[in-house]
C-alpha cells in the first residue's frame, strides 16, 4: 500500500516545529518527507490533510492496562481490545507493563504480548516492561509485599524474555549488592530503570555505572528530595539518564513537574502508569495483587496509596505544556522521542523520518499554535483508522 499525504505541516523533532511538507508512505513505513509538490504520487492513494499538523504517534512505555483489563491477567482478546483503545487516544506504540505477580504468571503475560499481532486499527506492542517483583518493600507503593522477591539473576535466564523484541526491567537495584542481576539483564539486552527504590544518591549513581539508564516514575516510590541527602531523585535530576514522569497533576505537583522538566528536558519521558480503570467509570478495580477504588479518576488502594493512574498520554502532553508554560512542540518530544530512546526503540518509532513506522497523529494546526492539542485523525502503519 502506497500513500501520499499532502497539504500538511510536518513536525520535526530537532527544531520542535512543523514545516509545510508532504509525506510518502509505503507498506506501513515512511518512505520520505519532502517539500510540498516534490513527491511523485504515481499509483499512491492521496490523503489531503487539509492543513493539519502531523506529529509522531505517542509512545507509552509504562502502562499496566486500560478498558477494564490488566496486562498481567488478560487473554488474547483483551490484548486486542486494549490495543484498539490505546490507538484511539493517540498512543500508537505501547510497552505493556507487568506489575508484581507470581513469576510464572508474569512470564505467561510476557509470552502473550510477544506473540501478539495488531489488527489495522490497533496500536503496536513493542515489548514488555517488568515493574514488579524486584522492588524494595520499603517503597513498594501499591504492590503487595508478599508478591515481591529478591533480585535473582537466574530468573532472567528465560527463553520468553530473550525472545521479546524489547525488555525493560524496573527494580530497586540498590538491593543488587553484587550487581549480578544487572549484568544478567544487560546480557539478555534489557534496559533498566531504577524504581520503587530506597537508594541513596551514591547507590543510584552506582546503579547507573552498572547500566541503569532510566528512573521509573520520578519522585514516586522514592525517598523524598532532601537537602542533606538527595537520593535517587537528585541523582536523576542531575544526571544523564532518562526520567519517567506521571504528569496528571495528582502524582506530582505542577511545580515539581516544572523542576523535573527544567533539569531533564528531552530526557523526560511522559508515561501514563495507567491501570485497568482507564477509560472506564469510577468503581472497584485491582492492580498488583491489591484492590483499588477509583473515584473522580483517582486510583487508591485500601491503604490510601496511589495505585497507578487513569491518565492518557494526550492529556499528559497537554499538562506538561500547561504546567511548564512551554510550547506543545517541546512537550511532544517527551511522549515520542524520549520514551523511544529510553527503551531503545527509536529506530522504529518516535519521529516522522524515513524508515520508521507510519504512525501519525493529525492535529489541528491553529489550536496547536495556540497551545491546545486536539487530535483530528490517527494513522497506524500507514492506514487511517
Amino acid at each position: 500500500m502506497r500513500t501520499l499525504i499532502k497539504n500538511c505541516f510536518i513536525y520535526d523533532n530537532k527544531s520542535r516545529k512543523a514545516e509545510p511538507l508532504d509525506m510518502l508512505c509505503e507498506n506501513g513505513n515512511i518512505v520520505t518527507v519532502a517539500k510540498r509538490g516534490e513527491l511523485d504520487g504515481n499509483g499512491a492513494d492521496v490523503i489531503d490533510a487539509c492543513g493539519a499538523t502531523l506529529i509522531p504517534g505517542f509512545i507509552d512505555v509504562h502502562t499496566h492496562g486500560r478498558s477494564g483489563y490488566d496486562f498481567v491477567s488478560c487473554d488474547g482478546e483483551a490484548l486486542h481490545v486494549m490495543a484498539k483503545d490505546y490507538a484511539k487516544c493517540g498512543v500508537t506504540t505501547v510497552m505493556p507493563t507487568l506489575a508484581s505477580a507470581p513469576y510464572d504468571k508474569m512470564l505467561d503475560a510476557a509470552r502473550a504480548v510477544g506473540e501478539f499481532s495488531p489488527a489495522d486499527d490497533e496500536a503496536s506492542y513493542c515489548g514488555v516492561h517488568f515493574e514488579g517483583r524486584f522492588l524494595n518493600a520499603k517503597k513498594r507503593g501499591a504492590h503487595a509485599e508478599e508478591l515481591l522477591a529478591p533480585l535473582d539473576a537466574s530468573e532472567l535466564d528465560s527463553p520468553v524474555l530473550k525472545a521479546l523484541p524489547a525488555l525493560h526491567i524496573s527494580a530497586a537495584y540498590e538491593l543488587d549488592v553484587d550487581a549480578s542481576f544487572m549484568r544478567a539483564a544487560k546480557k539478555i539486552g534489557a534496559t533498566m530503570g531504577l524504581g520503587h527504590t530506597n537508594a541513596t544518591f551514591l547507590e543510584a549513581r552506582r546503579a547507573e555505572s552498572e547500566g541503569v539508564t532510566a528512573f521509573t516514575h520520578l519522585y514516586n516510590a522514592m525517598p523524598a528530595l532532601h537537602h542533606r541527602e538527595g537520593g535517587a531523585i537528585c541523582a536523576s535530576l542531575t544526571g544523564d539518564s532518562y526520567a519517567e514522569l506521571i504528569c496528571d497533576g495528582i502524582h506530582i505537583a505542577p511545580e515539581m513537574v516544572k523542576l523535573a522538566y527544567m533539569c531533564k528536558r528531552e530526557r523526560l519521558a511522559l508515561i501514563s502508569d495507567s491501570m485497568e480503570a482507564t477509560g472506564c467509570a469510577d468503581g472497584e478495580y485491582s492492580i498488583a495483587g491489591l484492590p483499588v477504588t477509583v473515584k473522580d479518576g483517582k486510583a487508591l488502594n485500601s491503604e490510601g496509596v496511589l495505585a497507578g493512574s487513569t491518565l492518557t498520554l494526550d492529556r499528559a502532553v497537554q499538562n506538561l505544556a500547561d504546567f511548564c508554560k512551554i510550547p506543545l512542540g517541546d512537550a511532544i518530544i517527551c511522549a515520542t522521542e524520549a520514551p523511544a530512546r529510553e527503551m531503545g526503540i527509536f529506530d522504529s518509532c518516535g519521529s516522522l523520518e524515513a524508515g520508521k513506522r507510519a504512525d501519525v497523529l493529525f492535529v489541528d494546526t491553529e489550536k496547536m499554535n495556540g497551545g491546545i492539542l486536539e487530535i483530528e485523525k490517527i494513522m497506524l502503519r500507514g492506514r487511517l483508522i
